[in-house]
Order: structure tokens, then C-alpha cells, then sequence
């Protein structure tokens, strides 16, 4: 059998799929329901747009449940050490600056079930994460990212 793939998350991130979970097992499936059983109502299914509506929100909301229910059951716990003070790791918060002249930039690293890069929180499996993981306060990286390379300097983590 195929080895399953673990999801980095912190604590806080498992109980928001869980709540997620809940949400959408027992308020969305129930909605879905009731729109397809209304849509049911409109006549002719092979032309009834709100039936076919309603059916792509039912396979969404399934396959997002199925989806969930893995993350949760392959959920590894990131806890947060003090061990490795200064070091790049999963599951802390490390400020660079781009160099030669680059502003600094901060970015907690989680993994791919809790990143937003929006709200500071890459992918251990990003480039950017990738390239910092396991170097000290000082260090300069080079970061190669799809829109090309660029060197950082590491000046906090923690």
C-alpha cells in the first residue's frame, strides 16, 4: 500500500479543519440537499441549469469533506522548540531581507494545509521555506522561485 502523505499543521490549524469539517457534514451537505431537491421540483432534469447547480456543489462539497477528513487523519502536530534557537524550522517565524537593499519581510512557516501567503504563512514545500529551513540568524540564502533567484539575509527567528 501506497505510503500517505503527512500534513504539517499546527494545533490551532487541526481544530479549524475540524470546525471546517463539522461545518460542512452537517450545515453545507444538508444545504446541498435541499437545493437539489428544490431544483428536482423545476421539471425536466436534463435541462434544469439549477439542478446541474446544485449537483457540482454537492461533488465540490464531497470532495472537500474527503479532502478535510485525510488532512485530519494525517495531521502531524508542529511543536514549537526551543532547542533550536535561531535555526529555520517548521512551525517558526523567521524575518529576511532581500538583498542588497530589500526591506524585511516576515513569514511563519506551516505546512501546505495552513499556508497563506496573504496572512505570512508559506509552505514548507515552497521554494521560499525550502531554501530557509535549517540556516541560522546571518545566513545568506539563495532562494531560487519560479520567477527566478534572488539572495536573503536571515535577521530573526524565533
Amino acid at each position: 500500500m501506497a505510503e500517505e502523505k503527512s500534513f504539517y499543521m499546527t494545533k490551532e490549524g487541526k481544530e479549524k479543519l475540524e470546525e471546517e469539517l463539522h461545518t460542512l457534514k452537517t450545515v453545507k451537505r444538508k444545504e446541498v440537499v435541499e437545493r437539489i431537491k428544490i431544483a428536482r421540483d423545476f421539471g425536466d432534469l436534463s435541462e434544469n441549469s439549477e439542478y446541474d447547480s446544485a449537483k457540482e456543489e454537492q461533488a465540490f462539497v464531497e470532495t472537500r469533506i474527503a479532502q478535510v477528513e485525510k488532512m485530519i487523519r494525517y495531521a502531524v502536530i508542529i511543536e514549537s522548540d526551543n532547542k533550536n534557537k535561531g535555526i529555520v524550522d517548521l512551525g517558526k517565524t523567521v524575518t529576511f531581507k532581500e538583498l542588497p537593499d530589500g526591506e524585511e519581510e516576515t513569514y511563519t512557516i506551516v505546512g501546505s494545509a495552513e499556508a497563506d501567503p496573504f496572512e505570512g504563512r508559506i509552505s514548507n514545500d515552497s521554494p521560499m521555506a525550502k531554501s530557509l529551513i535549517g540556516k541560522e540568524i546571518g545566513a545568506e540564502v539563495m532562494v531560487a522561485t519560479p520567477g527566478g533567484e534572488f539572495k536573503v539575509q536571515i535577521t530573526n527567528v524565533k
